[in-house]
């Protein structure tokens, strides 16, 4: 049996095990061993299984420890880390309480200052889902209870939680970074610009809904002095510290993305200890919250490690390119096809599983074309960003739905969701459309 008809028979099957909801990890390892299988026992032309058992079950080990033994793969965990003891020690909530004191005037100021908060609660701890649950939890039962329009005061917050997959360090930009074999920290630095321009679009589009109806978004009526804007500014030091760390530190070549982790973990916990914001409970809640998490990651990781391995033997991804070649698409239509497929996935994927499952196929591509892969790699992270609000299986809108219940249908989260998918796609746009968004710091760093 040819290996290339393997190949596509097991793509098949993965996209079918998916779609009856079967654990992504589970079905890209299985599927990607029985096919290898099959190839090496029909590797002489007739099929000789006794033969194959050995070449498959090598394949299988060897890639999975050479993944989990991955030095870049450790800061995975870390980050993790860091973002469930920043919370617990009040760290990343503390942004979004100073933005809600200094925004507080504004008309639409809690959205903004939901939005602001997500933002930086993503600069720390990497995770979108997180950090829509976990806003979501603080900022949308206040807005509610102050008379905001269910649409506006849900879909800012899962809107801006999309922002912990572009904004560093982005556990995506991780797991991307290994599977390409690109910079991390040149990943890293070229988010920041494209998560800024969507966090700035974002606050764009409450002001300009509330502007238009001014009754979505009431004015808090309270009087904050200047004293106490700053006071609650000061007190979300420990914040900005750590995200200078991270960025500060990996832009100017003082830190490996690894090291700058490490480091961050140990000062968020620290001063969560001196501030007597963390107990012994916390710090142990956290690391069992991490272990669950990084153990998801690591499984689906090792799955999908596999499956590249897989790929590789079938010959599909060189066969895909020929054809894309002999074709001889324009760089514009080969990156619209790219982000047809990865927008259409993203309506019933998770983000993980998406990039898993199209990089083998999908970088070969980008590579022929000469494309710069740190760039593909922002405008592939924005994709999965759009995909985690897109209808039907919008996953941090599903998350905001738990949060509230009752007090706001899904259809309505919805239903506020599109126009912060406009800006999404606004950025995308610019971001495909000129390269030097993603690409002026990193070309600039140390």
């Amino acid at each position: 049996m040819d290996a290339s008809l393997i190949g596509l028979i097991a793509f098949a099957a993965v996209l079918g095990m998916l779609a009856l909801r079967a654990p992504i990890g589970f079905t890209l390892a299985s599927v990607a061993t029985v096919a290898t299988f099959f190839i090496f026992a029909f590797r002489s032309g007739s099929f000789a299984p006794e033969r194959a058992i050995r070449a498959t079950t090598s394949m299988v080990f060897s890639n999975s420890f050479d993944l989990i033994h991955s030095y870049d793969l450790s800061m995975i965990p870390l980050f993790i880390a860091l973002g469930h003891i920043a919370y617990k020690a009040d760290i990343t909530t503390r942004i979004y309480y100073a933005a809600r004191v200094w925004l507080s005037a504004v008309p639409g100021g809690v959205a903004m200052a939901s939005v602001v908060g997500c933002g930086g609660f993503s600069a720390i701890t990497g995770s979108s889902i997180a950090c829509a649950s976990t806003m979501g939890r603080i900022c949308t039962p206040e807005m509610l209870r102050m008379g905001y329009d269910n649409r506006l005061a849900t879909a800012s917050v899962a809107a801006g939680g999309t922002l912990g997959s572009l904004i560093p360090p982005s556990v995506l930009f991780i797991i991307y970074g290994i599977f390409t074999e690109t910079s991390i920290n040149r990943l890293f630095v070229a988010g920041i610009l494209p998560g800024l321009l969507t966090l700035a679009g974002f606050l764009l589009v409450i002001f300009l809904w509330v502007k238009r109806d001014p009754a979505a978004a009431p004015v808090d009526p309270g009087r904050i002095s200047y004293g106490d804007r700053f006071r609650a500014a000061a007190m979300a030091w420990p914040a900005f510290v750590l995200f200078l760390v991270i960025i500060g530190g990996i832009y100017g070549g003082i830190f490996t993305a690894t090291e700058a982790a490490g480091v961050c973990l140990s000062a968020a916990a620290l001063i969560g200890l001196a501030q007597r914001k963390l107990s012994l409970k916390d710090i142990w809640d956290a690391i069992r919250d991490t272990c669950l998490q990084t153990s998801s990651i690591f499984l689906i990781a090792a799955g999908a490690k596999i499956f590249v391995a897989f790929v590789a033997l079938t010959g599909v991804a060189p066969a895909i390119v020929d054809v894309v070649t002999q074709a001889e698409l324009s760089v514009f239509w080969l990156m619209f096809a790219i982000a047809v497929i990865y927008l259409m996935l993203g309506m019933f994927l998770d983000p993980i599983g998406i990039m898993v499952l199209t990089l083998p196929l999908v970088v070969p591509l980008v590579e022929t074309y000469g494309l710069d892969l740190i760039w593909f790699g922002v405008v592939v992270i924005k994709l999965l960003e759009i995909g985690l609000i897109t209808p039907p299986v919008g996953l941090n809108v599903f998350v905001i739905a738990n949060v509230v219940g009752k007090d706001a249908p899904i259809d309505r989260i919805f239903a506020g969701i599109a126009r912060f998918l406009t800006v999404d796609v606004i950025v995308l746009i610019l971001i495909m459309s000129f390269p030097v968004i993603s690409l002026l710091l990193p070309n600039s760093m140390w």
